[in-house]
């Protein structure tokens, strides 16, 4: 599977998940995560973790509790190198699943003493569920202890396990799309997924029971695909650092580098011819600001309307904006990568 990611872009790759894989630790500035073990379990009962699964998942306690207990013994088993059905909840359609347990070393109370002391540090766990090889699909969801919700933990971790799931193997899984699901009623989640750069992209009708005001209810499907993703602007969007040592945080970088390079080659090229050498020897004067303006007029204009682009620096971050911005035209893939092929096909 490593060799996968020098193949040039038109070859096809390998669809197969690897038989094993490392699940890597991952950093944030507010909590870290580690894999998941089965002794992990009995911490999320202590945590009262699947208290109001109704309203943020659409399962009752016991369903998301039982889901729980088998994500974590496929993510084990995975890691084992066991095939998915030797994990004991094996999935009839391959698909694998990583859990890692969020750890915090915080004090929030300032009693002297960890506030996740009595659980080993473990305040929940979060999940890539349904990893499909096939379609380079993948769904995130995290579940947090009673008393570690609405602290912003989420903020912190799900940037960085996406970024690992996009980031190109053996860098990370190399995943084309990261979807939710959410209850409909659960709008605070909704509006966190959006400002990590998901976009409802559908709903099933009804799909969901809402035991506590007696009728159905919608479940809402939110995704984003690797072309749209930007990890860098979606941790400071909340304040969040970069920590570059984190899985695939450096192939991230790296094709932001590699866009912006590209996006200044464009700006130079826009450039228009100079003109004739009597006329510039005369008026090299008037010239220059006119140039300069001609210039500035043929590269693309920034966007306004993302209150949080860094000053000077042109906005081309989706999610801020008042409209979806299509795939094609994401940051990356008008001044990366996916400019590359378009460029071969001109020429």
């Amino acid at each position: 599977m490593s060799e996968n990611a020098a193949l040039p872009l038109d070859q096809d790759v390998s669809r197969e998940l690897p038989s094993q894989i490392t699940i890597p630790p991952i950093k944030g500035e507010m909590v870290h995560l580690r894999p998941a073990s089965v002794d992990d379990l009995p911490r999320m009962d202590e945590l009262d973790a699947y208290y109001g699964a109704s309203k943020i998942t659409g399962k009752d306690a016991q369903a998301e509790r039982a889901v729980v207990h088998t994500w974590v013994r496929r993510s084990v088993a995975w890691a084992n190198g066991q095939k998915p059905d030797e994990s004991g909840v094996g999935d009839p359609e391959s698909r694998r699943t990583i859990a890692w347990a969020v750890l915090t070393d915080a004090d929030h109370d300032e009693d002297g003493e960890i506030d996740a002391q009595s659980t080993d540090n473990v305040i929940g766990m979060i999940f890539l569920i349904d990893i499909d090889g096939w379609s380079r699909s993948a769904r995130i969801q995290v579940v947090l202890g009673r008393d570690y919700r609405g602290r912003g933990y989420s903020r912190d971790l799900m940037p960085r396990v996406m970024t690992y799931g996009f980031a190109p193997e053996p860098a990370g899984l190399g995943m084309h799309r990261i979807w939710v699901a959410v209850p409909e009623q659960n709008s605070r989640s909704c509006s966190v997924y959006q400002s990590l750069g998901f976009e409802p992209s559908g709903a099933s009708r009804d799909a969901l029971w809402d035991a506590e005001n007696n009728k159905y209810q919608d479940l809402i499907v939110m995704d984003t695909l690797v072309d749209e993703y930007d990890p860098i602007r979606s941790l400071d969007a909340f304040g969040m650092h970069v920590i570059e040592d984190n899985p695939g945080v450096q192939e991230a970088m790296s094709a932001r580098e590699h866009s912006i390079a590209i996006r200044k080659n464009i700006a130079a090229q826009a450039e228009p011819a100079p003109e004739p050498a009597a006329v510039e020897e005369s008026a090299d004067a008037e010239q220059a600001p006119r140039i300069e303006k001609v210039a500035a007029a043929r590269v693309p204009e920034a966007h306004n309307d993302d209150e949080l682009a860094a000053p000077g620096e042109e906005s081309t971050w989706p999610y801020g904006q008042s409209e979806r911005k299509p795939s094609k035209e994401a940051w990356w893939r008008i001044l990366g990568r996916g400019r590359k092929r378009d460029m071969e096909d001109d020429e």
